[in-house]
C-alpha cells in the first residue's frame, strides 16, 4: 500500500469515505499507547490497518503519565531485574535512534532521610545495579552529599538530610509522542480518525468483522470493515467486550493516578524520586519550565471518562512531596493544571498498589482481540509482542506473509534539538530573528518538522507571535496542528499539540482565537 504523506493530510470526510469504502487487514479501535505502536508496527509489516478513537489520539489516559521514559528503579526492590533491563534497552533505543529529538536525559535525586525508609548502602547499591543495567549509559549511580544533592535541586528540604542517591533517566511530553507515532502510522500507509465513537460491532455469521461508528464532530454515521479487530480502548476495553459477548466478564480492574503541575520558582538541574514508605515513590519532575508532582495509586470503580484529581488526591500529593521539597515551593496558588488517568491492570484480588503492570490480552467469541496495559517506556515493544500474537493467531486471519517490522524505525523529526534551535535561530536576518526561547521549544517538540513550521511564519510573519506572551508556544503551531496533525477541537489545540494548558495559559481569548483558527 503506499504510504500517505501527512504533508497532504486527507480531510475527515475524505477519511470517512475512505474508511468506509476499504476492506481493511485490521481495524484497532483506540488511539492510545498500545494503538497507536500496534497500528504503526501493522503497517511497517504491510497491513492494511485502521485506527480510530472516540476522542483524541493518546487524549485519555495516555496523556495522563508521569512523562517518564524510564527503567523503573522500583522494579528492583520486586527483583524483577529482567523488566528494568528490558525497560533500559527500549529507553536506550527511544534516546538514542527513535526519538532524541523528543526523549531528553534527566538526573534523578534520591534524597536520604533520617528515620527513612532506606538507607544509603541499600540505595546506592540499587542506583549503582540500576545503571549497571542501562550499560552506564547514563552514568554511574552513586551516593552524593547533601550539598551536592541541594546543588542540583535548589528546593530541596535539608533538615534530616543524611545523603541522596543520584541516577540517569529520561523524560517527554506525552503527547508529543503520541502524535509524531501516529505520524509515523500513516506514513507507513495507516489510516486513522479521532472523535470517531464505535457504536456497534459489524458481525458476519458470529464473528467480528468490523465496527459501526459515529463521528463526534458533526453526528454522520459510517462502518469500517475488517479480517480482524483489535480492541486497545484502554480503561473501555471491557466495555466494547460486552458488545461482542454480552455476557463477557470484566478481565481488568483499574487504578487511578494523579498529577499536579505547578509553576517553578527557580530552575532544577535534577528531579527528585522521593521514597514514601518501603515500597512507594513519588516524583517531583521538571518538566515544560514547570514542577510535575505525582503520583497516586487507588483503586477507582467509577466512569473511565470522568476520572478527575479529587481534593484528597492534591492535598495527598502536595503533601508527599512535601516529604523532601521545601513548602514555600508547593503553594496551592502556583498550581496550573491537574489531571488524572487510569492504570489497567489485570483483575483479581489483591492491592492495586501491589498489581503487576502487565499487558492483558484476551480473544472474545467472535474472534475479537483486546489489549490493554500499556506504558509509554515500551510502547514500541509491546506493538510488536502484539503484533505477533495477531500474526500467529489460529487460522492465520491476518496471512502468512508479514514483513518484518525495521527494529529503529525513527520518528518524524528526528534531528539533534541543539542543531535545530540553532539554524531556526540563525537563518533569519538579525532583526528578525526567532527568540531564542521560541526556537528551543520548537526544536524540542518537533525535531527538524519545525522547519515546516518557520516555513509557515516566513508567509505570514504573525504566525511567529506566541500565544500567550508567558509561554513560548507561536500560533504557527495551532495552525500546524490543524493542517497536519489531527487536531479538531480547542482541547486538542491547547491540551496536546501545545503546552498552553499545562501551563495554565488556555485562557478565554486564547480558546476563542484557537476555536477561530480551527473553524477556517
Amino acid at each position: 500500500m503506499i504510504a500517505k504523506s501527512t504533508a497532504a493530510m486527507t480531510t475527515r470526510a475524505e477519511t470517512r469515505e475512505e474508511l468506509s469504502r476499504v476492506s481493511y487487514d485490521l481495524l484497532v479501535i483506540g488511539g492510545g499507547i498500545l494503538g497507536t505502536s500496534v497500528t504503526w508496527m501493522a503497517a511497517q509489516a504491510g497491513l492494511r490497518v485502521a485506527m480510530v478513537d472516540a476522542g483524541d489520539f493518546a487524549g485519555a489516559t495516555s496523556s495522563a503519565s508521569s512523562k517518564l521514559v524510564h527503567g523503573g528503579l522500583r522494579y528492583l526492590q520486586t527483583g524483577n531485574v529482567k523488566l528494568v533491563a528490558e525497560n533500559h534497552r527500549e529507553r536506550r533505543a527511544l534516546a538514542g535512534d527513535i526519538a532524541p529529538h523528543l526523549v531528553k536525559p534527566l538526573t534523578f535525586v534520591v534524597p536520604i532521610y533520617r528515620g527513612g525508609p532506606h538507607g544509603a548502602a541499600k540505595l546506592g547499591a540499587g542506583v549503582f545495579l540500576y545503571s549497571a543495567l542501562s550499560v552506564f549509559g547514563d552514568g554511574v549511580g552513586k551516593v552524593i552529599t547533601p550539598q551536592q544533592a541541594q546543588a542540583r535541586v535548589p528546593a530541596l528540604k535539608m533538615d534530616g538530610l543524611r545523603s541522596a542517591a543520584v541516577y540517569g533517566d529520561h523524560q517527554m511530553n506525552d503527547s508529543r509522542v503520541a502524535v509524531m507515532t501516529v505520524r509515523a502510522a500513516v506514513d507507513a500507509g495507516a489510516t486513522v480518525l479521532n472523535h470517531a465513537e464505535v457504536v456497534g460491532l459489524r458481525k458476519t455469521g458470529a464473528t467480528v468483522t468490523g465496527a459501526e461508528l459515529r463521528d463526534r464532530l458533526d453526528g454522520g454515521e459510517f462502518g469500517v470493515s475488517a479480517r480482524l479487530v483489535l480492541n486497545a480502548t484502554g480503561p473501555w476495553i471491557d466495555h466494547l467486550r460486552r458488545m461482542e459477548d454480552p455476557g463477557a466478564e470484566p478481565s481488568i480492574r483499574l487504578s487511578k493516578g494523579a498529577h499536579l503541575v505547578l509553576r517553578r520558582h527557580e530552575p532544577w538541574k535534577a528531579a527528585l524520586t522521593i521514597p514514601i514508605d518501603k515500597y512507594r515513590v513519588s516524583f517531583a519532575i521538571p518538566w515544560e519550565d514547570h514542577l510535575l508532582l505525582g503520583t497516586t495509586d487507588e483503586p477507582y470503580e467509577g466512569d473511565p471518562a470522568e476520572v478527575r484529581p479529587t481534593e484528597a488526591d492534591i492535598t495527598q500529593i502536595l503533601d508527599e512531596a512535601g516529604h523532601a521539597v521545601l513548602g514555600s515551593q508547593l503553594g496551592r496558588d502556583d498550581i496550573t493544571y491537574s489531571f488524572a488517568g487510569l492504570r489497567v491492570l489485570p483483575g483479581g484480588p489483591g492491592q492495586v498498589t501491589a498489581a503487576k503492570r502487565e499487558t492483558v490480552l484476551t480473544r472474545g467469541t467472535g474472534g475479537m482481540l483486546s489489549v490493554a496495559g500499556g506504558k509509554w517506556t515500551t510502547y514500541r515493544h509491546i506493538g510488536r509482542v502484539v503484533l505477533d500474537t495477531l500474526a500467529h493467531l489460529p487460522g492465520h486471519p491476518l496471512g502468512d506473509d508479514l514483513a518484518d517490522v525495521l527494529p529503529a524505525v525513527p520518528l518524524p523529526g528526528l534531528a539533534s534539538p541543539d542543531a535545530v534551535a540553532m539554524r531556526l535561530w540563525t537563518e533569519r536576518d538579525p532583526d528578525a530573528r526567532m527568540d531564542p526561547l521560541v526556537a528551543r521549544h520548537l526544536a524540542s517538540h518537533y525535531g527538524s518538522i519545525a522547519f515546516d513550521l518557520a516555513r509557515l511564519i516566513r508567509d505570514d510573519p504573525g504566525l511567529g507571535e506566541r500565544i500567550h506572551p508567558d509561554g513560548p508556544d507561536i500560533w504557527a503551531q495551532a495552525v500546524y496542528a490543524r493542517d497536519h496533525e489531527w487536531a479538531v477541537t480547542v482541547d486538542d489545540v491547547v491540551r496536546r499539540r501545545t503546552t498552553l494548558t499545562v501551563r495554565g495559559l488556555d485562557t478565554p481569548s486564547v480558546r476563542e482565537r484557537v476555536a477561530a483558527i480551527l473553524a477556517r
